[in-house]
């Protein structure tokens, strides 16, 4: 094993390997900001009001329909959704509706579930 800046490396690894790896990682302030934002998705909840929206703009009653979960249950996950930036509201007049904030959330959605089916192969 070679050591370069105090980080152990094996010997088999091409002069520059790290360094170039080590150039495309993002900041560890990215890397944080990753990490929270999957952590989003960490919770069946929170997935199956994603998946819900990911098909139509709905109200919090509706979701609560969709989702067997009380309109307290809702509210809540849908606030840590807003705080992560993956859904978005609109009022029109006494009710608010829900969707996705852009389409990345749902092609993340999508990839997330093609890899969880390809893996049950």
């Amino acid at each position: 094993m070679v050591t370069r800046k105090n980080v152990p490396v094996c010997k088999d690894v091409k002069d520059g390997d790290v360094e170039e790896v080590l150039s495309k990682m993002p900041t560890d302030e990215k890397i944080v900001e990753l990490a929270e934002f999957l952590e989003a998705f960490a919770d069946s909840s929170r997935i199956k009001i994603l998946l819900a929206l990911s098909e139509n703009e709905l109200c919090t009653c509706d979701i609560s329909a969709i989702t067997n979960l009380s309109v307290s249950a809702v509210s809540h996950q849908l606030r840590i959704l807003r705080d992560k930036k993956l859904v978005r509201y609109r009022k029109k007049g006494r009710n608010v509706y829900y969707s996705l904030d852009d389409e990345h959330v749902a092609d993340i959605l999508t990839i997330a579930q093609h890899h969880i089916a390809e893996r049950g192969r």
